[in-house]
């Protein structure tokens, strides 16, 4: 079996542990391990399953086995405050929480035996200066100030998408490298640029240092290099100087009298700021926990600056999230909220496109004011050609409008702009359901199959694959399907998805529903 994770490589055959091209070392109790938490990655192991599995059911110490997760969790990349790839549930046990894919054996590979293509091939380069922004290492020897680093990179890459004369990779895409020793030149090729940024981070005290420098990815020759010093409290005018640079050096056309009216600052308190960064650290977990860390996380950087719409997006985006999940508590409240807050956001930054794409997604699924959420979602792409979510955050609910064309030609542009994101999942599922209600139900199945695999989590996934493959005559995988979605969500039923409808026009909702129905999911 072979696993992938966040630029990590699991050979169980070989027994080899990869970063990148690199080989790392890990005692043998520690390998089976992580095989283990891997392998069972759906469900809390306990402290019993690790000492029958690891240690045969010998006696071991408690120190022994904490040592043991510790070892794992440095060779991967984690810790035991931040907990982004194994969580510790107290008195419960442990779980591996980053995504996975199999590349054999998939587990999902029985679902329409689909499988998407692990290969990366090259991408055209567009017509016009084309560039992706590289994770900076973060050179503070504070493995905590690694969000830092990257929030800092994100907001780089998010004022170089304002300028229309870039095409500019999404950060999610650009940051499937962290971690990585990749060869400057096959970056290039996977991502489709011309142009690689990458540099560094280093805080020491009130100080703060950013070193950048441009390389063109075909030839690996270092077209411009630079330093920047300043005190943390401007940190904003920091990276502004960074883009300015950056866009000068590729660009000579983009003046920086353009970058600077198209800047905007997010916040001036660096503590809202900061704690921002952290909850979408932990969103990215896309598990129950980490929504509502996030969550939390969000509203105590509001408390801080009640005016911060970028902290607003993400928070209703989110709460959107937890209404598709079926994870709300008092939905009429929590829905209304989220409404409320969408408003109040674009009020606030009626000209952020990361803003309008989140509130969109947010008034279409919990108001279903799809009108509202196209125009917004318009305004965006406007704004920003380049923003991969505007394009296929918009796509989810285009298809639930019926703008089926539309949606798949704007979830293949998110893909094109963000080849390696994150939210992929939600692109091929758009794409999918799309391709279902056309009535072209091989492409349906092998973009919702790759959904699938992109995020095992989802479980809208789920609903719109086994209705495709039932509808296909595939029944025996179409009830796999659905027995997935059931595990995630036992309380998933015919009734349970009829009263949330809210986006589907009815006649769709009926023909997944029919599926859905045959292929086992219950009235």
């Amino acid at each position: 079996m072979h696993y992938l994770f966040a630029g990590f490589s699991l050979d169980t055959d070989r027994r080899e542990l990869r970063r990148g091209d690199g080989l790392l070392r890990l005692e043998p109790k520690a390998f089976d391990l992580l095989v283990y938490l891997i392998a069972n990655r759906e469900r809390v192991v306990s402290k019993d399953d690790l000492l029958a599995a690891v240690w045969n059911g010998r006696i071991v110490s408690e120190s022994a086995l904490t040592t043991c997760i510790n070892a794992v969790r440095k060779a991967i990349g984690d810790n035991g405050k931040m907990q982004r790839r194994i969580k510790t549930l107290q008195r419960k046990g442990f779980r591996f929480v980053a995504g996975v894919r199999e590349e054999r054996n998939s587990r999902y590979a029985g679902v329409g035996e689909i499988s998407p293509d692990a290969s990366k091939p090259a991408l055209a380069l567009p017509d016009k200066p084309s560039i992706a922004v590289l994770p900076f290492a973060n050179l503070s020897g504070n493995p905590e100030q690694e969000y830092a680093a990257d929030g800092i990179v994100q907001d780089i890459i998010t004022e170089l998408s304002r300028i229309p004369s870039l095409f500019v990779i999404a950060r999610n895409s650009s940051f499937a490298y962290k971690g990585k020793t990749v060869d400057i030149r096959q970056i290039g090729r996977e991502l489709g640029v011309r142009y690689l940024l990458e540099g560094s981070v280093r805080k020491a005290g009130s100080r703060l240092r950013i070193t950048g420098q441009l390389v063109e990815a075909e030839t690996g020759v270092h077209l411009w290099a630079d330093r920047f010093d300043s005190v943390l409290e401007e940190v904003f005018e920091l990276q502004d100087r960074v883009t300015m640079a950056v866009a000068g050096a590729i660009e000579p056309s983009v003046t920086q009298a353009e970058i600077r009216r198209a800047n905007r600052k997010p916040t001036k308190n660096l503590q809202a700021y900061d704690w921002l960064l952290r909850a979408r650290g932990e969103q990215q977990l896309f598990s129950r926990d980490g929504f509502d860390r996030a969550m939390q996380m969000a509203r105590r950087a509001l408390e801080l600056d009640p005016r911060y719409a970028q902290a607003y997006g993400s928070l209703v985006s989110w709460i959107s999230f937890r209404r598709t999940l079926g994870w709300m508590q008092d939905e009429e409240a929590e829905s209304a909220e989220g409404v409320r807050l969408a408003h109040l956001a674009v009020q606030l930054a009626p000209n952020d496109p990361t803003v309008l794409t989140e509130a969109g997604v947010a008034i279409a699924n919990l108001a279903a004011d799809q009108a509202t959420a196209l125009a917004w979602f318009d305004r965006a792409i406007a704004l920003n050609p380049n923003s991969a979510h505007a394009f296929g955050r918009g796509a989810v609910v285009r298809y639930h409008a019926g703008d089926y064309a539309t949606a798949i030609d704007h979830a293949d542009r998110a893909m094109r702009l963000s080849p390696f994101d994150y939210y992929s999942f939600l692109f091929s599922f758009a794409r999918g359901a799309s391709h279902f209600h056309l009535r072209q139900l091989p492409e349906a199945m092998v973009w919702l199959s790759k959904a699938a695999h992109q995020n095992p989590q989802f479980t809208s996934t789920y609903v719109s694959l086994g209705s495709a493959l039932a509808h296909a005559g595939r029944m025996e995988e179409a009830r796999v399907a659905i027995r997935r979605l059931l595990e995630l969500h036992p309380a998933d039923s015919m009734t349970w998805r009829r009263q949330r409808r809210l986006l589907s026009r009815e006649e769709d909702f009926e023909r997944i529903m029919e599926g859905a129905r045959l292929a086992g999911l219950p009235e």
